[in-house]
């Protein structure tokens, strides 16, 4: 019996960082920008692909295909903003939220069809991954388990001193704040909104990588973090990012549970249930407030 809830636990733990990793870059950007990024899920599988091409067709080392993810995600949110949103914003600021969702929904569907058309719709195998476990007090951890543990509680603690410590993030949480009076008081909006989409795409890449190591790589990689993702924005409160860190993992360890306990068909109702009672008794979520006030 223990070494079943030991199981559940550790798989709800690894679940949840993954959960955790995609939320905060999709919060982030709504918390700063009112925009739903609907391509997120093309940039995580994004992220996979390139370090599996890099490690893999290239044969650079694994850190290096590692990065390579990383800056290829943050160079695709870059380009997000640079061609898509800076111009919705300057035509149509009114109707900006409905007109980017709907242009991300585009990008995001022919960065997968070109994704597969590279490569193919067979699973692929990435090759950043770490095999073996070891055992404590009797209870076996996988290596893989604790690498992805380990990568998203260091890229937590770099997004938390990016946003609390450095000028960029002052500047992010005023413009998300309020951002006319960020404009007032001299914060170059247009530049923080660049910033955003850059740190966002960077983190999905890493999750691409980080999801595909558990599972296998395929064109539609990302739409499941990304789902999930936008369920646990919405039960914390769309752009509380502490609120999604905490919704993430207590989601994923109510669904690892429920699956082993209903079947892993009632994982996803179950959370399904979960955002329409938050949204019948709490609509700003959680640990939102009435009046909304984001990140």
């Amino acid at each position: 019996m223990i070494d079943i809830l030991s199981a559940v636990i550790i798989a709800g733990l690894t679940t949840g960082a993954l959960y955790a990793l995609a939320t905060v870059g999709l919060s982030l950007v709504w918390g700063s920008m009112g925009m739903l990024n609907m391509a997120h899920a093309a940039l995580l599988t994004l992220g996979g692909y390139v370090a599996f091409t890099v490690t893999t067709s290239l044969g650079l080392p694994v850190p290096v295909g590692f990065l390579a993810a990383v800056l290829a995600g943050a160079l695709a949110g870059g380009l997000l903003y640079l061609l898509v949103a800076r111009n919705l914003l300057g035509h149509d600021k009114a109707n900006f939220e409905a007109s980017v969702m709907i242009a991300t929904v585009g990008i995001g569907i022919a960065l997968e069809n070109a994704i597969l058309l590279t490569y193919g719709g067979q699973p692929l195998k990435q090759p950043i991954s770490a095999a073996g476990s070891f055992s404590l007090a009797g209870i076996g951890i996988p290596y893989q388990n604790m690498l992805i543990v380990l990568v998203v509680v260091v890229m937590m603690a770099i997004v938390a001193f990016l946003l609390g410590r450095t000028r960029m993030g002052r500047a992010i949480r005023a413009t998300a704040q309020n951002r006319e009076a960020a404009q007032l008081m001299g914060v170059a909006v247009n530049r923080v909104y660049f910033q955003v989409l850059v740190l966002s795409g960077a983190l999905a890449g890493i999750c691409g990588v980080m999801v595909s190591s558990m599972t296998q790589l395929s064109p539609p990689l990302g739409n499941d973090p990304m789902l999930k993702a936008f369920i646990m924005c919405v039960v914390a409160g769309l752009g509380n990012l502490p609120g999604a860190v905490a919704a993430a993992f207590g989601l994923a360890m109510l669904e690892a549970f429920v699956e082993y306990v209903a079947g892993a068909r009632w994982g996803f109702p179950t959370l399904l249930f979960v955002v329409i009672a938050v949204l019948i008794w709490r609509p700003a979520g959680l640990f939102g407030r009435i009046q909304i006030r984001r990140m």
